[in-house]
């Protein structure tokens, strides 16, 4: 990885740029799901399903490590070097936010999986286009791709199993 054009004033405000930009899309979805945890209760899940509390810590982590991943882009190369990238990611943490209003608000169990299996393309696209220009970026992307993985065989399986609820 090359050295950072910017200063360290301007590094550091794109840091909180990008979590910022992260728990933005975060709080979008946590609009949609303030009553999720009501709704997720009455859901028929699989055994695996894990319990609903896991959900905020898990996502907390993994909007810290987007924001880091894009910010590492973003300082190697800024906009200017790496638009494509880093506009792929931000149509990445829009599908996000989306997802939860589908599955939590609008209750559409079969348009909650179709658009997770496109947040999945997704997020893949922007591990290989973050890679050619910091590896580490893509790597950081790694653990929100699983549970993403995992996400949608739960979303598959929650529509399945409650086809009333999730019609």
């Amino acid at each position: 990885m090359r050295p950072s054009p910017f200063s360290r004033a301007r590094q550091a405000f794109g840091l909180i740029a990008w979590l910022l930009l992260c728990f933005a899309a975060a709080a979008v979805g946590g609009f949609a799901s303030a009553s999720a945890g009501t709704f997720y209760a009455e859901l028929v899940r699989p055994a695996w399903a894990p319990p609903g509390w896991l959900f905020g810590p898990v996502w907390t982590v993994l909007y810290v490590l987007m924001g880091i991943s894009a910010w590492l882009v973003w300082r190697v190369r800024g906009f200017a070097g790496a638009g494509t990238a880093l506009l792929v990611f931000v149509g990445q943490l829009a599908a996000n936010a989306l997802w939860t209003w589908i599955f939590f608000v609008w209750k559409k169990g079969g348009l909650a999986f179709a658009e997770i299996l496109l947040l999945w393309v997704l997020i893949v696209a922007t591990i290989v286009l973050f890679w050619r220009v910091s590896r580490l970026s893509s790597v950081l992307l790694v653990p929100y791709l699983a549970w993403v993985s995992f996400a949608s065989m739960l979303t598959l399986s929650s529509w399945r199993l409650n086809p009333g609820l999730l019609g």
